[in-house]
């Protein structure tokens, strides 16, 4: 029996065991959808595509599962690409489903055209368009496998709506084969020994523990070589959960917002061993002169990024949790006492206290973050905007368990914590899940507000409110003498009566004597709740 290539493509999502799409209908997408509704796959509708795109990478993120996503054709397709954007950047499985004129109208600039692939090809894994509707299925399969496979990333599928009518005999692949893919998971074993003997030989050795322990499911391999050979860590942004913030090997995020005691071991390593990571500008941006001081030792999935940012001495192509085991396999225990020991004279030497005025007129951001770790558990996840809030949520909040940080880190992307979130508590509706804010970052995605009435999502938001651009704020005042230029966000909206005009519950707090209350009024509650801290405009980061 034929089918219609729109029923092929939800039969497809169906052989992959996608349980959920995230997305925002439109003409071109209509058969699409309409075969949905005879599929078990639950459809979220989100209040915006960008929104859609960023509960998919929420939903990825926090289940290990490729996020799908679906838009209409022209505005619908291009309000998913910052979210795709972002994806890519991160390193996320993920397809993006979208619409397209009929095959023989496009190129000739009809209603709600675009060149969508086109315009993805700079920021996505791959992508197809359909030009014939019996390739669906091999199509579909292929995706899936690209995007799960290798380094994880976005995967857009373009099909003309002539493409979803069309009827095809159904048969969906049991493999793939595709020439020129083929990533290398077994990392060279002579180079594994090399970087075994340099951690071995060294007397100041370093992990760098990136994105890609998480995207691998490789933590306990990690804590398992530290732990033998005795090597303290520093995560990038993206590493935070793939060792517990609170294990005595763990110094902290590194880089231009990192702490001191992890930046400082990084000045002061002889031999770094990074994992998954990329070396970001903002995670090493003295890249050359570290190359310089140390050993340097890389194993990635992706051989794109060894030596990209970093000279590198020892490169391993491989997949991270594979290398790990086989390196924990050869390497001796090692005693690098000395060496903790000198990390951690250096860090309570340079420890700064800060003295925290209980009666204040403003709530202090890591004070704040300190005592929800105290009172959430180990399995709660958070989401972050980008900014001021995301910073200081990760110089503070104490994350203990892989994929419960969630975060933009390679696009920056503010408006992603709301949306990604929602991703977030439909992929693990048994998690409490928390979106830390900023109010400028909030306002672009304040949408998605309807999405969690809609579905009924206990999503927690904390929203810390200085009236301002912070993070671009700080940079005017410490790099353009204080010149402040579009940062003030003069006037804005009352948050609570905007939460209170959806239904959900919103508390204003303005002191730290505040805060322990008022924690325990969102965390007790079951329903959407914000908390909004009002935080002095001059409130650092660094």
């Amino acid at each position: 029996m034929k089918i219609t290539g729109a029923e092929a493509l939800v039969k497809c999502l169906e052989n992959e065991n996608v349980k959920v799409v995230f997305g925002y209908p439109g003409a071109a997408i209509c058969p699409f959808y309409d075969a949905l509704l005879d599929s078990g796959i639950m459809h979220i509708l989100t209040r915006h595509e960008q929104g859609a795109a960023h509960a998919a990478s929420g939903y990825s993120r926090a289940t290990d599962k490729v996020g799908v996503c679906a838009a209409t054709s022209g505005p619908g397709a291009t309000n998913l690409i910052t979210g795709i954007a972002t994806a890519y950047m991160d390193s996320i499985p993920m397809i993006a489903i979208t619409g397209q004129v009929e095959t023989g109208l496009i190129g000739r600039d009809v209603f709600q055209e675009v060149d969508i692939t086109g315009a993805t090809t700079p920021f996505c894994k791959h992508n197809y368009l359909v030009k014939d509707a019996n390739d669906i299925p091999r199509i579909m399969k292929e995706a899936f496998h690209i995007a799960s496979t290798g380094r994880p990333g976005p995967v857009l599928i373009d099909i003309p709506i002539d493409m979803q009518i069309q009827k095809i005999g159904f048969i969906y692949p049991e493999s793939v084969n595709i020439k020129g893919y083929k990533p290398t998971y077994r990392g060279h074993l002579l180079q594994i020994k090399k970087v075994a003997e340099a951690v071995k030989n060294a007397q100041r050795p370093l992990i760098c523990a990136g994105g890609g322990i998480i995207s691998a499911n490789a933590s306990a391999e990690l804590i398992e070589l530290i732990e033998k050979c005795g090597i303290p860590v520093v995560t990038t942004l993206m590493g935070i959960g793939s060792i517990p913030s609170e294990h005595p090997m763990n110094l902290g995020m590194l880089g231009s917002h990192g702490s001191y005691g992890a930046n400082n071991a990084l000045y002061n390593a002889d031999m770094l061993l990074i994992l998954g990571a990329r070396v970001g500008d903002r995670a090493m941006g003295a890249a050359h002169d570290i190359a310089k001081r140390a050993v340097i030792a890389h194993i990635d999935i992706d051989p794109a990024e060894i030596g990209k940012n970093i000279g590198t001495s020892i490169p391993v192509v491989g997949d991270i949790k594979e290398s790990l085991k086989k390196l924990g396999e050869i390497s001796t225990h090692g005693d690098k006492s000395h060496w903790i020991f000198k990390l951690e004279e250096n860090v309570l030497k340079n420890q700064k206290h800060t003295e925290i005025k209980m009666e204040s007129t403003t709530v202090n951001p890591g004070y704040f973050l300190d005592r929800l770790s105290g009172i959430i558990d180990e399995d709660t996840i958070i989401t972050t905007e980008v900014g001021q809030n995301q910073i200081w949520a990760a110089s503070h909040l104490r994350i203990m368990n892989p994929r419960t940080f969630i975060t933009s880190g390679g696009l920056g992307t503010m408006g992603y914590g709301l949306p990604s979130a929602v991703g977030v508590k439909i992929g693990r509706p048994q998690a409490k899940v928390l979106s830390i804010s900023g109010d400028g970052s909030f306002q672009m995605s304040l949408q998605e507000l309807g999405t969690i009435k809609q579905y009924k999502l206990g999503v927690k938001i904390v929203l810390f409110n200085n009236s301002t651009l912070g993070m671009v704020r700080e940079l005017q005042k410490l790099k353009y003498c204080g010149r402040y230029s579009a940062v003030i966000l003069e006037d804005n909206p009352d948050f609570i009566k905007l939460v209170e005009a959806y239904g959900f519950t919103g508390e204003r707090i303005s002191s730290n004597e505040e805060i322990d209350g008022a924690l325990d009024r969102m965390m007790e509650n079951d329903g959407p709740y914000l908390l909004e801290c009002m935080v002095d405009p001059e409130e650092p980061t660094l």
